[in-house]
């Protein structure tokens, strides 16, 4: 045996501990935490948001043509770069063509409003007499006629103000300025990049939820893109027909009201009810007679039943899971909280939200909170 000493036994190092599940409350936590840190970015940064949120969903809405490039050749670069230029091309063409024409539009309307307002209530007050004569032994009260039709001519002159400020305010054409710098040069770098940027995000997701996590973004993608791009398809074609039409059958502003009724069909029925009593009423105030009128009638119940019955089944069919009155909350209310903001984010929240409450409604009818049986009495 050699002399040197023993050596002394090493001593354990403590083992690193292995992995451990997160807990409950660690769970409820992330998703507070982002859902709180979400929305104090939207109401932090809600000023300046509009435009980059609308270059997102220029590059959502372009992404499926880009990888139709991209399968056949076309650099992603490249193919981005010529879709969000063929886009502007098409707006800006679209804004030198029409500013002009509606600005010319609310000229004519606010030339036109005195007589519009007059003629309107000379209708209205033979309309209510009309009614006061069937309606005998019961009068109406001549102060109610008077007041219906002043009212009337408020809601008029309001109308043609308020479309005054909107089309040709400056803080409209900053705001168009504004999208057009900044939103094509966002949504070229997010449609270049959107399948990494997909992928990253697939990347964060924790492992224990990501197939269903993976599973209801593919289903809120599902519904999202089948409603918006045909929402917006049916929105340019009855914008077409309606101002089309409206100008052929003589109403002045058919032009103008056309557009904007065709524009808010993107609010299921209110769009399309609100164009049509605002085309009604200009009838009355231009043409004076019912046969007129009668047919700017006819002009939006054909749009109706045009859109209800070919229009919408072949763009949208059965893909479509938001009910209209479900839209309809969404848009109004996302307006109240965060202006033209909370309307671009709206239909997105909701369709997520509805795939969301589909899923839980799911779980529930397959849980024993649903499938326990009653209790026999005893």
């Amino acid at each position: 045996m050699s002399g040197l000493p023993t050596p002394l036994p090493r001593p354990e190092l403590p083992r690193s501990p292995g992995p451990r599940n997160a807990t409950r409350a660690q769970r409820l936590g992330l998703v507070f935490g982002l859902l709180s840190a979400a929305i104090f970015c939207l109401w932090f940064f809600s000023a300046i948001l509009t435009p980059f949120v609308l270059a997102i969903c220029v590059a959502y809405f372009l992404d499926p043509l880009a990888a139709r490039l991209a399968r056949i050749g076309v650099p992603r670069w490249l193919g981005a770069g010529l879709l969000v230029a063929g886009l502007m091309a098409l707006a800006l063409l679209a804004l030198l063509l029409l500013y002009p024409l509606l600005i010319s539009q609310i000229g004519t309307l606010l030339a036109r409003l005195p007589a519009y307002v007059s003629r309107i209530g000379a209708t209205l007050q033979d309309a209510l007499a009309a009614a006061e004569e069937r309606m005998k032994p019961m009068v109406l009260d001549p102060r109610l006629k008077d007041l219906a039709v002043s009212q009337l001519g408020s809601i008029l002159v309001w109308l043609g103000t308020s479309a005054t400020r909107l089309i040709g305010g400056g803080y409209a054409l900053f705001n168009v300025f504004t999208f057009a710098v900044v939103t094509p040069i966002v949504g070229f770098y997010l449609l270049r990049d959107w399948p990494r940027i997909i992928a990253r995000i697939e990347t964060w997701l924790p492992r224990r939820n990501a197939a269903v996590l993976r599973q209801l973004a593919h289903d809120t993608d599902r519904v999202l893109s089948a409603w918006l791009r045909g929402q917006l398809l049916c929105c340019a074609m009855l914008a077409v027909y309606y101002a089309l039409v409206l100008s052929a059958v003589g109403l002045e502003l058919g032009l103008l009201v056309g557009l904007l009724a065709g524009l808010f069909t993107f609010i299921p029925y209110v769009g399309s009810m609100t164009g049509m009593a605002t085309a009604i009423l200009l009838a009355i105030g231009q043409f004076g007679n019912w046969r007129d009128v009668a047919m700017v009638v006819g002009v939006f119940l054909t749009g109706q039943i045009v859109e209800g019955y070919i229009i919408y089944p072949r763009l949208l069919g059965d893909r479509v899971e938001l009910h209209a009155v479900w839209v309809i909350f969404a848009l109004f209310a996302g307006g109240v909280a965060f202006g033209f903001l909370g309307v671009l984010l709206a239909v997105p929240i909701a369709a997520a939200i509805g795939v969301l409450a589909r899923y839980w409604l799911r779980r529930y009818l397959e849980s024993p909170l649903y499938l326990d049986p009653p209790r026999t009495g005893g």
